[in-house]
Parts: C-alpha cells; sequence; structure tokens
C-alpha cells in the first residue's frame, strides 16, 4: 500500500530534504519516525530536495508499506518527530502514484526583510539601507518567461539531463517591509531559485540591466549570474498533482 504524506518544515537545522552520511536531513528524522511506528524499514520519497537551511510550508513524500495504518498514524508520528517537522495529512494513493515524478508544479516564494527583525531572523534574509527597484525587477523577471534552457542558474557539476524548465509564474510583492518573490515551474534546478533572485536583485540594485539579464541566461553560465542568496529565506510553498 502506498501513501502520501503532506507536511512541512522548518529547515534552520537540517543538512537539507535528502539523506547524507553523518548529518541530520528531514528526510532521515521521517524515515525513523515512521519505521519506529511500522517496527519496519521504511524510506520515503520526496516530491523534491530542498538544500540545507531551506524551509517548507508544503512538501509531499510517500513510503509502501503492507498493510493499512490506523486512523491515529499522522498524530503518532507527530509525537515521535522534532516539532520543526510537522505532518498534516497521511493519504492512502494508488500503488504507481509518485511523490516526485507525478508533481505537475512546484513553487517556491524567497522572503526579504527590508530593515531589521529580530524575529524574523531565521526565515528571512534582511537586507538593511538598500534601495532597490522593484519596477525593474519584476521587469527582468517576466524575461523568464521567454527562456526554458537555465544552466547559468544551476548548481555547476549538478547531475541532471536537461537544464529545462518552463516558468509559469515570477513576480516580485512587497508588503510592507516584506518583499517576497514567487516563483512557479514545472521543475527547478539545484539552487535555481537563489540564484535567480540574486541576479535580479542586481537588477534592482542597478548593477546590471535588463539586457544584461538577458545575456546572463542566454550565455548558459553560472559565472555570468548573480550570488545565491542565503538559504534560510527560500520555502518551498506549493507541490501540484492531479489527484490530490
Amino acid at each position: 500500500m502506498r501513501y502520501f504524506l503532506e507536511l512541512s518544515y522548518n529547515g534552520k537545522n537540517y543538512f537539507g530534504w535528502q539523506i547524507q552520511p553523518d548529518v541530520i536531513s528531514v528526510q532521515g528524522e521521517i524515515n525513523k519516525a515512521i519505521s519506529t511506528i511500522l517496527q519496519e524499514t521504511i524510506n520515503v520519497v520526496g516530491a523534491g530536495r530542498t538544500d540545507a537551511g531551506v524551509h517548507a510550508s508544503q512538501m509531499f513524500a510517500h513510503f509502501d508499506v503492507d498493510k493499512a495504518v490506523d486512523e491515529n498514524f499522522t498524530y503518532k508520528l507527530n509525537a515521535i518527530l522534532p516539532e520543526d517537522i510537522v505532518i498534516y495529512k497521511t493519504i492512502l494513493v494508488k500503488g504507481e502514484a509518485h511523490a516526485r515524478f507525478d508533481a505537475n508544479s512546484r513553487s517556491y516564494e524567497y522572503k526579504i526583510w527590508l530593515g531589521r527583525n529580530p524575529f524574523l531572523l531565521d526565515t528571512t534574509w534582511q537586507l538593511h539601507y538598500q534601495k532597490l527597484n522593484i519596477d525593474l525587477m519584476n521587469k527582468a523577471a517576466k524575461i523568464l518567461y521567454e527562456y526554458e534552457d537555465f544552466e547559468c542558474f544551476s548548481k555547476v557539476k549538478t547531475d541532471v539531463n536537461t537544464f529545462n524548465c518552463i516558468i509559469t509564474h515570477a513576480k516580485w510583492v512587497l508588503k510592507g517591509n516584506e518583499l517576497i518573490f514567487h516563483i512557479s515551474a514545472n521543475r527547478f534546478l539545484r539552487n535555481m531559485v537563489r540564484a535567480i533572485v540574486g541576479t535580479l536583485l542586481e537588477v534592482g540594485l542597478g548593477k546590471i540591466t535588463i539586457k544584461d539579464f538577458r545575456k546572463i541566461i542566454e550565455s548558459k553560465n553560472r559565472s555570468n549570474a548573480g550570488v545565491s542568496v542565503p538559504a534560510k529565506g527560500l520555502f518551498l510553498t506549493k507541490v501540484e498533482y492531479n489527484y490530490i
């Protein structure tokens, strides 16, 4: 039997979603908790692989088990898991359903606080005394719709078959001191969102032009793009499926 988990987590204390030797991961903590409850070795498969320090307000994962879990399974999981990982639902799905490969789209937000706020240090990147041209940043963001190859924003030496992604939404929204970059696509490359944000900020600061931004994409060269902004401001916010 295959089950989906809908969950969220604060990534501050984790070296990303994926299990790695000798470090703590979100996937590892969930595997451990489910295996403890079911008294068998369980390995969950996530909808994506967030990097160290990145958060998720919505993530899905699936796992297989021989018999049905009881109605208190979600409650039991949350009782065992660390407080910074929360399971919202356990959903019985068809046996061929796949948390990663069946996802139609994924959405991220990158959160910037313009100024100082001691209560948001772990979940925003705080920029002090920076004047940004947000209108110009949004004009540059629209250029992303015109392209599919985003090798320039990908982590170097990443193991992928293609650098093509279809971006369906990319927009900056300012509310008070909170500046959020919203982006959705069918798939994302490693470090892609943080590199896009870093490059768009250079547009907003007047360091590069919109024409330069286009040239960076067409160069397919990571060294031409901006810096990768800190992980703590990045959230995976939505994963969409046809059957959930």
